[in-house]
């Protein structure tokens, strides 16, 4: 069970307690995008700090780090909502401003989604996106999910094993 991942040009490890209780003091890191966290990010941290840093087995389905390898900056985050309820994860993500339109977002989630399906236990990944964010849609599209209904304002794309 890889507790990093790594893809051709990202590193997405697990978001720790430091960098969680960073994030939510409004502190900043060494190797963080100049335009790192997004409002999304410290939501999540808030998560961690409040729930606890996953251990064990459900480890693997904390919320992760974006790390543009190259650069060595942290541009965003990705990762699963917990571990998985009736077999069933959903995957969330977001990518800094400064970096989008690079396909990191698809190299993340992609990863997050190959991961999963080959997890015990796991037989489909889901996500949801706002319904007019096109980048969202493509992101989850080019990561194998098919529409799967609409909530509201959002999307719901999964895929199964």
């Amino acid at each position: 069970m890889p507790l990093e991942l790594t893809t051709a040009r990202l590193r997405l490890p697990l978001m720790d307690a430091v960098t969680a209780a960073a994030l939510v003091a409004g502190e900043r890191l060494p190797g963080w995008a100049r335009d790192f966290p997004a409002e999304g990010d410290v939501d999540v941290a808030g998560v961690l700090v409040r729930e606890g840093v996953p251990a064990g087995p459900d480890a693997v389905y904390g919320p992760r780090l974006v790390v543009e390898a190259r650069a060595g900056e942290t541009i965003g985050t990705a990762g699963f909502f917990g571990p998985p309820r009736d077999g069933m994860v959903e995957l969330g993500y977001g990518i800094v401003p400064s970096r989008r339109r690079r396909g990191y977002a698809t190299e993340a989630a992609r990863a997050l989604v190959v991961l999963a399906l080959e997890l015990p236990g796991v037989r489909e990944v889901v996500a949801h996106a706002e319904a007019d964010n096109a980048a969202s849609i493509r992101v989850l599209q080019r990561c194998g999910m098919t529409y799967a209904g609409r909530e509201g304002t959002l999307v719901r794309y999964g895929v199964r094993r």
